[in-house]
């Protein structure tokens, strides 16, 4: 082109004007491309870091028309984290309960759950089990338990195993049953090494009262486990023990024993974990780690196997010694009636404080339960 035109030449000196208003052109022009090039260098993270944020803070918020929550992907350790983060009180304490779909969904002849029984003793127990439920973390083994977990908007974290389907009822020592119980010490030795100690319940245990509050606040105390007899000395170490309760706190001697109980799973063949730890205890485990182990009174801690005969004091009760989920369910629902009887009768004040009246109480025999031990019942569970 023709610098030298003279339209052009008007044009260009109409532009300038002057030396002045020349300089000035320059320096907008370089701060002009200047700007456009850094958009173009610093956009891409700038957006990404927002778009994660937006990402992470979905993670913790639900959507307002549907209830689940927008969870990003993210690898399973930092799921857990956040998992146990969001039901944890404040001394780093979260409760545990393991859940397939046996427990979670209704069978055909079912009108309620293990998981709605469970639920319901927290509500039946009063103010000081209500709130417990936030601190509650439902650790799932299949699809179908996680979605009923988050349908029913509670702290829910989906336990994956390669090669192992956990959905249906496992026959109690059964080679599925077995496996589920060490994977379940598996998972709970990594929330001890993530710092966190915890109360493990099995969904079978009814809350009737805070456990807190009957348990040791003593911090020397490593492990409280319930046991199915009770003999009266809570330092005895030849109690049956039984691991559908107990209170371990996160240190180094607790990692130690979950670490060493683990590690036998391979060499004890025919036996459920539990059996293992009775005999690593047996065995001296205790004095060897210098752990201090309390064993739970049935008072408090009661179960099938040994009533609880003061409904002052009792404050769990387990379905143990029982072999099928039906019975279970059938025989802790009747545990809610007598439950919710006493409250009735405890609410009028001219009884409240009668000691005779409160000694009349008695449970209701577990029919269920007993009879699920019946030679040709083939439907078993722990």
């Amino acid at each position: 082109m023709d610098n030298n035109h003279p339209k052009l030449k008007i044009h260009y000196h109409s532009l300038l004007g002057s030396k002045s208003n020349s300089i000035a052109l320059i320096i907008f022009l370089f701060l002009t491309v200047t700007v456009i090039l850094s958009l173009f260098i610093w956009s891409p993270p700038y957006f990404s870091i927002f778009q994660t944020q937006q990402i992470i803070q979905c993670s913790h918020s639900s959507n307002s028309t549907t209830g689940f929550e927008m969870t990003p992907k993210i690898n399973i350790e930092d799921e857990l984290e956040l998992a146990l983060a969001k039901a944890s009180m404040g001394n780093k304490t979260v409760i545990i309960v393991v859940i397939n779909r046996a427990y979670a969904e209704q069978d055909l002849k079912g009108d309620t759950t293990m998981l709605d029984i469970f639920l319901d003793s927290f509500w039946l127990g009063g103010e000081e089990t209500r709130k417990l439920r936030d601190h509650l973390l439902i650790v799932a083994v299949d699809q179908t338990a996680y979605d009923r977990c988050q349908f029913l908007r509670l702290n829910c974290f989906r336990l994956e195993t390669d090669g192992v389907d956990f959905r249906g009822e496992k026959l109690f020592m059964s080679q599925e049953f077995i496996k589920m119980m060490w994977r379940r010490t598996l998972f709970l030795l990594d929330v001890l090494k993530r710092g966190y100690s915890f109360v493990f319940t099995d969904m079978d245990v009814m809350w009737l009262r805070n456990p807190f509050e009957r348990l040791s606040k003593n911090e020397t105390e490593d492990l409280q486990i319930s046991t199915d007899m009770f003999f009266g000395d809570p330092w005895n170490k030849k109690h049956l023990i039984n691991t559908g309760f107990y209170y371990v706190r996160s240190n180094n001697k607790t990692i130690a024993l979950f670490d060493k109980w683990y590690s036998m799973k391979d060499n004890s063949t025919g036996l459920k974990e539990q059996d293992v730890l009775l005999g690593l205890i047996r065995g001296g485990i205790i004095d060897q780690l210098g752990l201090r182990v309390r064993f739970l009174d049935t008072k408090y801690f009661s179960g099938f196997c040994q009533d609880s005969k003061d409904f002052r004091a009792v404050t769990t009760v387990h379905a143990n010694c029982c072999r099928s989920i039906t019975a279970k369910v059938t025989d802790l629902r009747t545990v809610l009636k007598d439950w919710k009887r006493y409250k009735k009768i405890m609410s009028y004040k001219r009884f409240a404080n009668n000691v005779n009246v409160t000694q009349t109480f008695k449970w209701t025999g577990h029919w269920g339960c007993w009879s699920s031990w019946k030679v040709g019942n083939n439907k078993t569970s722990n």
